[in-house]
């Protein structure tokens, strides 16, 4: 009774959600591809029930990145297999184009109905899903179990608010949870966690995102661009909004001191981009887009006070770039973002008070000296720069955040393991 009621309620907002699609479309044309994929509507042939579909959903752009990191390492396993690769947002399926090989194929995660979760088995036959993180529906898990398909949940997390969600929410949360063949969790905790609303927890195997590798062509063409430029560079990592207004504040407030360095802000999402690049200069500085740059920054740029990063796929440059990184999300109650690949990249962390997204991770490189918490981002504004006038300490807080991103790798190959049961 309880899904029915929630599959009436997503069958009525369907029209809500195609003006959604169509809004957001306008900032980010990536959400008017294929919109019929979304209710179930396919334009390509399907593809044959053999046996051989190999269904991973990546929701967003870190979840996308994570399934590249286990998609290279069930290719070795078992290359026969086509990959079907769903996505809910047009970040992550821009990133995901780069993992198709010839054969596979690439769709939106139909919406949460009955009908439209039935359309996509019957059209794309997978023989296992795999949903990264936090992904699960409630259709999607009963319409899967009534087909067959064992529906994982690999480097799974849960922070304390969605367990409370949940937990509030357990008439509709705890049956699906439980529908699940198996779950593997980033942590200890997010076990706990994820076992208290009925999860078949069967192993912790760590964050994939330890085992990717950044590009080391845009690490070093980054570290080129900050010895050029002479002077060094903290990044604000993967901001969002409300924290670039407060960082320029405290660029106003430190006056000479922070002219002293290079500011860089790369955005979270996208669609944001003009906005802050309209942010900075409506407050006086002077600004220059990444984008607009040739192949590196000219004179013009480098006598810029602030760098925006409004590119996609260039992450590892940037922290190549940066001697420091202040981590977005964590300043407001938003729960933080990835650190790991920063101190892959071996560039120095600050981070406010809110990680509860990556708790364990951000605990770790706190511990292993990779990482330094502080309680607002005007304190950690004041450590970056404090940091980056020490070439010493910051070379060696660099070191510990490239061992730190060493120490914690092997999720890929646990959770391969882990799959031979399904996939033989």
């Amino acid at each position: 009774m309880a899904r029915l009621l929630y599959s009436l309620l997503a069958w009525l907002v369907q029209p809500l959600l195609r003006r959604k699609l169509m809004r957001r479309g306008r900032q980010e044309p990536g959400y008017l591809v294929a919109v019929e994929e979304r209710f179930g509507q396919y334009a390509m042939p399907a593809l044959p029930d053999d046996g051989r579909t190999l269904w991973v959903h990546a929701v967003s752009l870190g979840e996308t990145r994570a399934a590249a990191v286990l998609l290279a390492t069930l290719r070795e396993q078992w290359p026969a297999y086509r990959l079907l690769l769903t996505h809910g947002t047009a970040t992550g399926r821009a990133e995901g184009v780069g993992l198709l090989r010839e054969g596979d194929v690439q769709v939106w995660l139909p919406w949460d109905t009955p009908a439209a979760v039935q359309s996509f088995l019957d059209h794309f036959h997978p023989r296992l899903g795999i949903l990264l993180e936090t992904e699960v529906w409630p259709n999607l898990a009963a319409g899967c179990e009534r087909a067959g398909v064992p529906l994982v949940l690999a480097n799974a997390r849960l922070s304390e608010k969605s367990l409370r969600k949940a937990q509030r929410l357990a008439w509709l949360s705890v049956p699906v949870y439980r529908s699940l063949a198996a779950v593997w969790a980033q942590t200890q905790d997010d076990a706990t966690r994820l076992a208290a609303i009925g999860a078949p927890v069967q192993g912790v195997f760590g964050n994939l995102k330890f085992d990717a590798t950044p590009d080391a062509g845009q690490v070093a063409r980054g570290q080129a661009w900050r010895t050029a430029l002479g002077r060094p560079v903290i990044m604000f990592a993967s901001s969002r909004e409300g924290e670039e207004a407060e960082l320029l504040q405290c660029l106003r407030q430190a006056g000479e001191a922070a002219r002293a360095i290079q500011w860089l802000i790369v955005p979270r999402h996208p669609q944001r981009f003009d906005e802050v690049a309209e942010l900075v200069t409506r407050q006086g500085f002077s600004l220059a887009r990444r984008s607009q740059w040739d192949s590196a920054p000219g004179l013009v740029e480098m006598s810029t006070d602030v760098w925006l990063g409004d590119t996609l796929g260039e992450m590892a440059l940037y922290y190549g770039l940066s001697d420091a990184a202040l981590l977005g999300g964590s300043f407001a109650p938003l729960g933080g973002q990835n650190l790991i690949e920063a101190a892959a990249c071996a560039c120095p962390v600050f981070m406010g008070p809110h990680t509860f997204n990556f708790d364990e991770a951000a605990s770790l490189a706190q511990e292993a000296g990779a990482a330094q918490r502080c309680s607002d981002l005007a304190s950690a504004v004041a450590a970056a720069q404090r940091l980056v006038q020490q070439p010493g300490r910051q070379q060696a807080m660099a070191r510990e955040a490239c061992r730190f991103a060493k120490a914690h790798r092997g999720a890929a190959l646990r959770t391969r393991e882990a799959l031979a049961v399904y996939l033989g």
